[in-house]
């Protein structure tokens, strides 16, 4: 299975990580996860990580079904919400 064990220990301390070090998204962000989100005026976009603008897709984030279909599906989704993002 392709993404078991994620290579994400660079990004511990930069955006919210599950207890397995897959990034977490969207609605599995937890309220302590969002202390960068308290001056927007919107929550997280699906894809979205702890950090405004910045996406995670695939194996990589948490959650995810960890399939190839699903992955290029997400990032198909992504592109979409990163304009949305970009035309804030």
């Amino acid at each position: 299975m392709t993404g078991a064990d994620p290579n994400t220990a660079w990004l511990r301390g930069c955006v919210a990580l599950d207890d397995k070090g897959f990034i977490k998204t969207g609605q599995d962000l937890a309220p302590a996860d969002l202390a960068a989100w308290t001056a927007a005026s919107r929550h997280p976009y699906m894809l979205e990580t702890s950090i405004r603008g910045v996406f995670a897709v695939g194996d990589v984030r948490s959650a995810s079904v960890k399939r190839v279909a699903s992955a290029v599906g997400e990032g198909a989704i992504c592109v979409q919400l990163l304009h949305k993002a970009l035309a804030e």
